[in-house]
């Protein structure tokens, strides 16, 4: 989920920042590189919130 998410998000980001250019694939796989580490991290600390917040909303 989080390699998806960051995959996404950092390709439209770039995008929008650099629109199709020769640094385009460079400056997305940069952001990945970051941004993939850090989506882990935080989808693995807060699933459980989010877990108990769609049990409640599925009751």
């Amino acid at each position: 989920m989080s390699f998806q998410l960051s995959s996404l998000m950092t390709l439209w980001v770039t995008y929008i920042n650099l629109g199709i250019s020769p640094e385009f694939l460079t400056s997305w796989g940069h952001a990945f590189l970051l941004a993939w580490p850090a989506a882990g991290m935080i989808s693995f600390f807060t699933s459980p919130l989010a877990k108990s917040i769609t049990e409640k909303v599925l009751q």
